[in-house]
């Protein structure tokens, strides 16, 4: 039986500590403020990071790179047979095909994983392939059930300003400054691949009970009759995430629900304040 490591990036929501608790390592995704490079987790917290954010700082998202990609595997390879890699979904970063291509010259050792995920999902994806590796299944098995459940995620989340949408182009200056009059609050969709609108709602309150609606439809229509992971993804205080995760819990009674800090490759473009919705597919190999 060959042995599988589980690697991830910090996209996934993992932190390097609860990474070293898993047994698992997390590529820690690089980031340019003001021009000088940063390593989420490592030299960028999350509190550092909403502070250069606050300032206005000229904060973009980057990718690893294929050298350092390449070290962590060749590091790995050194103890494990196999490698299976779950990076941020291709429908939100190159990383992950930038990975596909580096694995081609490791003779069939490491399984890159598109499964469309990113933040509390994409976690949960990574708690699968523990949990199947720790089954005895190989790479191969491991990647082909986790592109299988690829689709079997829904994430919605509100954000609290339109400041960081407009910064990235995802709404117009004129929409923006309407928004801000209105109250306007967009939610916003992960159906797999990208993020897109779902709807606009004047007020929180709004936007908390359209995100749970649509989860109430998701989990009776398109993931009837499943066993679904529930969580939730924040950028707002902590106390804020609480008192949504309480809602949400009145809401949907019976689920454990996990909560997570948003991944700042997200976070860069929404900014401070979200909230999100989350479900995912239990593994049935796994229940």
């Amino acid at each position: 039986m060959s042995r599988v490591a589980i690697v991830t990036d910090s996209n996934s929501g993992i932190t390097q500590k609860e990474g070293a608790e898993l047994g698992i390592r997390v590529l820690p995704m690089p980031f340019y403020i003001n021009d000088e490079l940063f390593f989420e987790d490592i030299t960028l917290s999350q509190e550092d990071f909403y502070k250069r954010l606050a300032e206005d700082a000229d904060i973009s998202t980057s990718q690893p790179s294929p050298g350092d990609v390449i070290d962590l595997w060749n590091d790995i390879l050194k103890s494990y047979d196999e490698i299976v890699y779950i990076p941020m979904s291709s429908g939100l970063s190159s990383a992950c095909e930038n990975a596909m291509m580096l694995a081609e010259d490791f003779d069939g050792k490491v399984y890159v994983v598109d499964n469309q995920r990113i933040s509390v999902t994409m976690r949960q994806s990574v708690l699968d392939a523990i949990g199947l590796a720790q089954k005895g299944m190989s790479g191969q098995e491991i990647h082909d059930i986790l592109m299988r459940e690829k689709l079997e995620a829904s994430i919605y989340i509100t954000v609290d300003t339109l400041k960081y949408l407009k910064k990235g182009g995802r709404v117009t200056p004129a929409a923006a400054a309407i928004g801000a009059v209105l109250n306007l609050k967009p939610v916003l969709q992960i159906q797999g691949e990208k993020l897109d609108a779902y709807a606009k709602v004047r007020g929180w309150k709004s936007a908390k009970k359209a995100m749970l609606d649509a989860m109430e439809k998701d989990l009776k229509q398109r993931f009837a009759g499943k066993e679904m992971h529930l969580e939730i993804a924040y950028t707002c205080s902590r106390e804020d995430a609480e008192q949504w995760k309480k809602e949400v819990q009145e809401r949907f009674p019976g689920y454990e629900i996990h909560m997570d800090p948003l991944s700042l490759s997200v976070s860069c473009h929404i900014g401070y304040g979200a909230m999100a919705l989350a479900c995912c597919h239990r593994v049935p190999e796994l229940q």
